[in-house]
């Protein structure tokens, strides 16, 4: 196999590790949507979903524009991070617990992916391929606000609902209750 000779070359490198990825995530969100107790964190799945068979689409005829091979490697980075998630998922028995786990590492792999949009794009850019660059712009705005309404969602309605669950809110309220006894104790000593 022949190295990377040209800019060109690495874009197209790019582009099959962002197809790679995608195809890897088309097969893992469904799997993923089945084990979401919550469905605000169902849908978001779905939506991350249909933006990606988009996002493929578009880039096999980016390659095809590039006239580059087809032929792409598996994404490793991606294989790693979905094996991470399994892993998790297989130690976690709390649903709640569960769904807050899914958004952290579904973040995790839409952070890779957003760096790899960004890369593609600058590439593109130089190499005056304008549908590649609208393509990854695209993609790019679009995986900063699902991430952002990831974190959203984890902090108004995930993260508190599995708290919830692990009764901390009545740990809070022992602990204002042991600070009022010692107070009395310390008011108490202070009256002998």
């Amino acid at each position: 196999m022949p190295g990377m000779q040209s800019p060109q070359d690495l874009l197209g490198m790019e582009l099959k590790s962002i197809q790679s990825a995608e195809k890897q995530l088309s097969r893992a969100i469904p799997k993923l949507g089945k084990l979401a107790s919550s469905a605000s964190v169902r849908k978001m799945l779905e939506r991350r979903l249909e933006e990606g068979k988009r996002l493929a689409n578009e880039v096999e005829d980016a390659l095809d524009e590039i006239e580059t091979t087809k032929k792409r490697p598996k994404n490793t980075v991606v294989e790693a991070l979905l094996e991470d998630i399994n892993q998790h998922v297989d130690e976690i028995e709390d649903e709640n617990m569960l769904d807050a786990a899914l958004i952290g590492e579904v973040q995790k792999l839409e952070h890779y992916c957003i760096a790899a949009w960004g890369t593609s794009a600058s590439l593109a850019r130089l190499l005056e391929q304008p549908k590649v660059v609208k393509s990854m712009e695209r993609a790019l705005k679009e995986g900063k606000q699902f991430d952002q309404e990831l974190t959203q969602l984890a902090e108004r309605e995930i993260n508190p609902k599995m708290l919830e669950g692990q009764g901390l809110e009545d740990e809070d309220e022992t602990e204002d209750e042991d600070e009022d006894e010692t107070e009395n104790e310390e008011e108490d000593e202070d009256e002998e």
